[in-house]
């Protein structure tokens, strides 16, 4: 039987959203219902998503819904620029033009409850919305698979994800859902490089688009590597052998100087964190699911 899968993602600024489609594409223990996007221009993001499912060399067509643009915390959106920029036509791409992604999460998950899995692979945004319009939201998803925050035991900073909507982060952390979260600690411990992105820029549409978003996002960071975090989270709903986890009460810091760290608390609701990937393995697993969506 496959999982029942929302993903929520700000696809299109770090590729790793994009990899992290492709990869679920690519799971045959997945299917993906919705993809809900969030965080800024989020009907660009939406279109950008339609775009690399049509692109894919399978027969998922998952519906793609337009969320939350602006953080619950007040925080300006960070926007560089390149989202969408290899498709000059993406304006014209026709994702279904439905707006409220958070009423969709709360239909699709209290209509089927304990069935869904929530990945979260942006700013937490849609998801604290989703609790505070149904207090039931929490607890009905099946589980909630979060990419954010850092975990490691000393020198921690405060994750992309976690800083962009701090009180959407902490609001999350605090609903009681069977979290699951992969953070900055493990996900750098891998990386894609020119030879893995060979791979998949040959292999098909999908692949060769991704390749492109790859290399935009090179460019934009200047280096010729990038961690494929979201798609590291997405790994983990379908090869948890490949990861070591423990459980942990931590909390998100609101505001202030630290907002957006993670921080330890013993009153605080218990999740359960990866805290080590089997790194060689995990590369090569990310690469092959990722062909076979292409």
């Amino acid at each position: 039987m496959t999982a029942q899968l929302i993903l929520d993602t700000d696809i299109g600024t770090d590729v790793d959203d994009a990899l992290a489609l492709a990869l679920i594409l690519g799971s045959p223990e997945l299917s993906l219902r919705t993809v809900t996007t969030v965080y800024g221009d989020t009907v660009l993001r939406a279109k950008l998503a339609s775009r690399l499912c049509t692109l894919s060399g399978g027969s998922a067509s998952p519906e793609i819904i337009a969320g939350q643009g602006e953080t619950l915390s007040g925080r300006d959106v960070w926007w560089p620029g390149h989202e969408g920029t290899q498709f000059v036509d993406l304006n014209a791409e026709d994702y279904g033009g439905r707006i409220d992604a958070v009423d969709h999460l709360v239909t699709e998950v209290l209509n089927h409850p304990g069935e869904i899995d929530v990945l979260a692979v942006g700013p937490l945004t849609n998801i604290a919305e989703a609790m505070r319009r149904e207090p039931d939201f929490a607890s009905a998803m099946r589980g909630l698979y979060i990419m954010g925050g850092d975990f490691r035991d000393e020198r921690r900073i405060r994750e992309h994800n976690f800083l962009c909507d701090a009180t959407a982060a902490d609001e999350v952390f605090r609903s009681g859902a069977r979290i699951t979260v992969t953070g900055l600690d493990v996900t750098e411990t891998i990386a894609f490089r020119p030879e893995q992105v060979e791979r998949i820029r040959n292999a098909g549409l999908l692949g060769r688009a991704l390749g492109a978003e790859i290399d935009i996002f090179w460019n934009f960071h200047g280096k010729p590597w990038n961690n494929p975090h979201d798609a590291i989270t997405a790994l983990t709903l379908v090869r948890p052998d490949l990861f070591d986890a423990h459980e942990a009460r931590v909390r998100i810091e609101a505001s202030g100087v630290d907002a957006g760290l993670v921080i330890d608390d013993s009153d605080a609701a218990l999740v359960t964190v990866i805290d080590r990937a089997k790194s060689e393995r995990v590369c090569e697993e990310l690469v092959a699911r990722i062909i076979a969506a292409a």
